[in-house]
């Protein structure tokens, strides 16, 4: 059984940072790229950054450039997203997924966490 699961989640002041796992089991962690999405209530999944199996590319969305570190240790069977600078549009529940093909389609996905809140408030 493929089990993704992701923690780290929290509550945060604007400008602090959070540090999410993803641990996965269930398949060859190694053999796939993975992915990080984030989702509010009432609107569509977004795509936040994404990296290759090997972990030698990373790829990020616009508004996770330069703020935000997604980084995996195979060895471990876990992917992590380093999140610094946080400010409240950052605000939502965070996913990892197994993408099916495409690296930057959030809506392409043969698995997905169960998700971690992540709230940025004052």
């Amino acid at each position: 059984e493929v089990q993704l699961v992701e923690s780290g989640g929290g509550m945060v002041q604007p400008g602090g940072s959070l540090r999410l796992p993803c641990t996965a089991s269930g398949f060859t962690f190694s053999d796939d790229g993975m992915m990080w999405v984030r989702q509010v209530p009432g609107k569509g999944p977004e795509w936040v950054a994404s990296i290759d199996s090997g972990g030698s590319r990373t790829y990020y969305s616009d508004s996770a450039k330069g703020r935000f570190t997604i980084s995996r240790d195979n060895a471990k069977n876990t992917m992590y997203l380093q999140m610094n600078s946080l400010n409240p549009e950052d605000t939502a529940m965070y996913y990892c997924q197994r993408p099916s093909m495409n690296l930057k389609n959030p809506r392409e996905y043969l698995y997905r966490g169960q998700g971690t809140q992540v709230t940025v408030s004052s």
